[in-house]
């Protein structure tokens, strides 16, 4: 029987996040998520079913495209695990760059080698902290990336600490977003710049280019 996967949706846009910001990218956001982040901007994608397609033909399709970079995010796509796997696999074997954006709850362990892991590790402000899997962490390699978004000073606070329990300063890329509306990007610019950590500070590209677009953006 052929694999199947339920998808939110599937867009052409820039890529607003990541150390890829600003370059083309297509979208492949999944459908259904195991966590509830007070902060969530794709509530749409964790409480629709979406639209179960064959993983074979969306592959065929997405590279009809034409766009090298591909992000397969959520929702969270790792609720699909063999689908989203095969998925990524059958994009690589197309030569495509693939970044796969997860919560870091569900095992990377199947998640292709050539794959990009980019994980979203939870602080406290959003109301599911301490999920993230320590096999997750410790399976990170330095072109994967790790994200925290940043509601609040204790926030940040709490990321660093992350960072440096778990020997991230020479690994993958740090990633530091303030979370819309709760922290202003200066304020948490300065946090970056009087630590002594080498962080990036992530702005949503696609909320400043787009900021009436609601999805697909």
């Amino acid at each position: 029987m052929a694999e199947q996967i339920r998808v939110s949706e599937v867009f052409r846009s820039l890529q607003g996040e990541t150390s890829r910001a600003g370059r083309p990218c297509v979208f492949v956001r999944t459908a259904g998520c195991n966590l509830r982040c007070v902060w969530c901007d794709t509530v749409y994608a964790r409480s629709e079913r979406g639209s179960t397609e064959d993983v074979d033909a969306l592959a065929a399709r997405l590279h009809a495209m034409d766009t090298k970079l591909i992000c397969i995010t959520g929702g969270e796509p790792l609720q699909q695990t063999r689908a989203v796997c095969r998925l990524a696999g059958l994009l690589l074997e197309r030569g495509h760059t693939v970044l796969l954006e997860t919560n870091g709850t569900r095992d990377t362990g199947p998640v292709p080698d050539a794959v990009v892991v980019v994980m979203d590790v939870k602080c406290p402000a959003s109301g599911e902290s301490g999920k993230t899997l320590p096999g997750n962490v410790e399976r990170l390699r330095p072109r994967d990336e790790v994200k925290f978004v940043i509601a609040e000073r204790a926030d940040f606070d709490w990321a660093v600490d992350f960072v440096r329990r778990h020997r991230l300063e020479n690994g993958p890329e740090l990633l530091f977003a303030p979370a819309a509306g709760l922290v202003k990007p200066r304020e948490l610019t300065g946090w970056i710049l009087d630590s002594s950590l080498d962080l990036r500070l992530q702005l949503q590209l696609h909320k400043i280019l787009w900021p009436e677009a609601g999805r697909g953006a």
